[in-house]
């Protein structure tokens, strides 16, 4: 694990400390009791000596009892130390993840950064506790057990000395090489659940078009990819145990037979014999779960390695030098100034040499076909991407000379598929102002035509929503969407396509409400109807601003406009 991510466990260093102490407590009974019983063969039973054997015997059942309240405590030290550090690592990742623009979720999905704070997290948390309470113990026996097995009888115990660091080497290899398959195991998991995140975000949909089996075809081939590279990487780990079992089987064999021949020519005792092979069975009970040690430990650095690459993300968007907190949006005029946008990673412009200028307090709608660039317009104002070249000034200041929050604070944003957060209607309203009063959420929601809706639901402004708003139409959702925006009292409203599933009369209520509040209003829109009352229209092709003016203005001079207005009132009557 890299130093970073090491660095979450310094507010634990004492509890660490502990579990250590106590872990080693342990490990010195579990290598001092074949001397024991290595005095108690030798002094005790072959001499006839009880009291030897009482002595010793009573040692040994003392000392382990030590080690068992030591193993008990160490374990609830270790719990303490790993699920406060998966708390502290998911904290900072969720922290990070907030401060992520548009763009670094491009490259992170959604998906993958569920799977790095829960599993990965889970991944390193498990290791965390196997290091204080096994994964340290294991190495340390295996070399304690070689020491103790040297001074007990050095000839005995060359045999370990020479098969030990082979086994070493090939652990070190073993460990390499896992760590590559399970971070693909890790990446296979990120497809699961993009798979099963769309799936169950579309399920309507899905059952709309009876696309049941196809869906399951495709999760089943993601699922059967995660199957293959699961079990490739766990069988090439479990082959580690059968073959390290071979050698120290063998090593033990070697170790009784020389000790048989030593005993019978007086050059070892029988207690000394029993204490070496009690050290080759312990190091071989230990390298027996050397596979699963290093299993764990390749798939946390796999995890770490995925845990890191979010938190040494770049913020991309931040407020800049220049960004003064004095600077804040008074009364919402804005100037795009030969704007030019690219979203990250490709080549051509989205949005290319915009400039216009919006007033304080109007009304301005956007239109243009799909893919035409207005939501990523939407999107450059509150800073949720900054443009490639070019200036955005808001009440005269350059964007970035306002800080984010103070820019933010002052925008209602209602996005084009409205989203709506698992709770009541009352905390989906409050999200957009905290601590408004019951009287301002009602205007909002009277404002924005769902007043009347929301007292007929079952508990009214208490009424629990489900997962996006699930119990309601998309008129709805969008008209508490546009309520939660209302109820900011923004200086700038901006609504994209926000208002497409609701009827025309509406619309004209929404639409006349919102005049009523000291903002400037920019919506997208299909409907000339909507246009038809803007103060300035805005339309777009192809990332190019063609056409700025009033609807009359449009309607004379723009071939575009006037084919768009044709489509949907039929011939066109030039005022």
């Amino acid at each position: 694990m890299s130093l970073r991510i090491i660095g979450f466990l310094k507010p634990y260093r004492l509890a660490m400390g502990i579990a250590w102490t106590l872990m080693l407590v342990e490990l010195a009974v579990e290598l001092l009791n074949p001397l024991f019983m290595a005095k108690i063969i030798d002094q005790g039973i072959l001499k006839g000596d009880m009291d030897v054997v009482l002595l010793w015997g009573g040692i040994m059942v003392g000392m382990s009892v030590l080690s068992f309240a030591s193993g008990v405590t160490n374990s609830f030290f270790a719990a303490h130390t790993s699920q406060g550090f998966g708390y502290d690592v998911r904290e900072s990742l969720y922290k990070k993840i907030q401060s992520f623009s548009f763009a670094s979720f491009n490259k992170l999905p959604s998906s993958s950064l569920i799977t790095r704070m829960t599993n990965d997290v889970r991944q390193l948390q498990n290791t965390i506790f196997m290091s204080l309470r096994i994964m340290l113990r294991a190495p340390l026996l295996v070399i304690g057990s070689t020491i103790m097995a040297l001074f007990v009888n050095v000839e005995l115990a060359l045999v370990l000395l020479v098969v030990i660091p082979i086994l070493w080497m090939f652990l070190l290899w073993v460990l390499k090489r896992g760590w590559s398959l399970f971070e693909k195991v890790q990446k296979r998991l990120d497809r699961v659940n993009e798979v099963m995140k769309e799936n169950l975000s579309g399920i309507r949909l899905i059952k709309a078009y009876t696309r049941g089996q196809h869906e399951e075809t495709r999760f089943h081939g993601a699922n059967e990819d995660l199957k293959d590279k699961t079990v490739r990487a766990l069988r090439f780990m479990e082959i580690i145990m059968p073959l390290l079992m071979l050698v120290m089987n063998l090593a033990i064999l070697i170790v009784l037979w020389s000790g048989s021949l030593k005993v019978n020519t007086g050059g070892a005792q029988v207690g000394e014999v029993v204490a070496i092979v009690t050290y080759a069975t312990r190091i071989s009970s230990v390298f027996s779960i050397f596979s699963f040690i290093i299993t764990s430990f390749s798939r946390a650095r796999a995890s770490a390695d995925r845990v890191e690459e979010v938190l040494n993300t770049e913020v991309d968007l931040r407020d800049g030098e220049e960004a003064r907190i004095e600077n804040t949006v008074i009364t919402g005029e804005i100037e795009f100034k030969g704007v030019s946008f690219r979203y990250p990673e490709t080549r051509g412009k989205v949005l290319e040499d915009i400039s216009f200028h919006i007033k304080a307090g109007e009304t301005v709608s956007v239109l243009g076909a799909t893919g035409s660039g207005k939501s990523t317009l939407f999107q450059l104002i509150p800073r949720l991407y900054d443009v490639t070249e070019g200036e955005i000034q808001i009440d005269g200041h350059p964007i970035r000379s306002v800080t984010l929050q103070n820019l933010r604070k002052a925008i209602g944003y209602v996005p084009q598929e409205a989203v709506l957060f698992s709770g009541t209607v009352r905390e989906n309203l409050l999200w957009g102002k905290e601590h408004a009063s019951e009287e301002e959420m009602m205007k909002a929601a009277k404002d924005a035509q769902i007043h009347d809706t929301i007292e007929h639901l079952k508990d009214g402004y208490d009424t629990e929503l489900g997962q996006k708003g699930v119990n309601l139409s998309g008129g709805q959702k969008q008209r508490l969407s546009i309520a939660r925006a209302l109820i900011r009292k923004p200086k700038i409203l901006l609504l994209d396509d926000s208002t497409s599933a609701l009827d025309l009369k509406t619309e004209a209520k929404l639409l006349q409400a919102i005049k009523g509040y000291d903002c400037t209003v920019i919506i997208i829109t299909q409907k000339i109807s909507t246009s038809m009352e803007s103060d300035t229209i805005l339309l777009l092709e192809d990332g190019v601003l063609t056409a700025n003016g009033s609807h009359d203005t449009l309607l004379k001079e723009s071939p575009l406009y006037q084919r768009i207005y044709q489509s949907q009132f039929g011939e066109v009557h030039h005022v």
